[in-house]
């Protein structure tokens, strides 16, 4: 299945469960009474249902504050949230306050001096590779 179709499903279901009815008539109607820009047609959000686009960044912040669910949900679905939060938990459980500190002290320094750390890790790396862990 494509991104697009894709994206019509999870619409179709937050319309559902926000309980509103799943047409092209009422999706227009709600986007546009919240909508501050230029009205979007029937025949756009016949698009979005149908599988046929997705809205633009500006527009999913709209549907999603209407039908109560995060933007990035709606527009990538939870299993692609779920992966992103496990490896921001990885990064969170396998870096110490040292570590962090180190990163820090890097983020700070200007863009010349952060090249040669880089270059210097990355010589280390190559002199010794990490030996996989059990």
């Amino acid at each position: 299945m494509d991104e697009k179709a894709e994206f019509s499903q999870r619409l179709r279901k937050a319309i559902e469960n926000a309980g509103y009815a799943v047409r092209p008539i009422v999706l227009e109607r709600e986007f546009n009474t919240r909508y501050w820009g230029r009205s979007v047609t029937v025949q756009a959000v016949r698009r979005w249902l149908r599988g046929e686009a997705i809205p633009s960044q500006e527009k999913l912040q709209v549907l999603s504050e209407w039908l109560k669910i995060e933007p990035h949900v709606l527009r990538y679905g939870e299993q692609a949230v779920q992966s992103v939060r496990a490896i921001q938990q990885k990064w969170d459980d396998g870096i110490g306050f040292q570590e962090r500190e180190v990163f820090e002290a890097f983020l700070a320094l200007p863009a010349p001096q952060r090249k040669v750390v880089r270059e210097v890790i990355q010589a280390f790396t190559k002199a010794f590779p990490a030996k996989d862990e059990v």
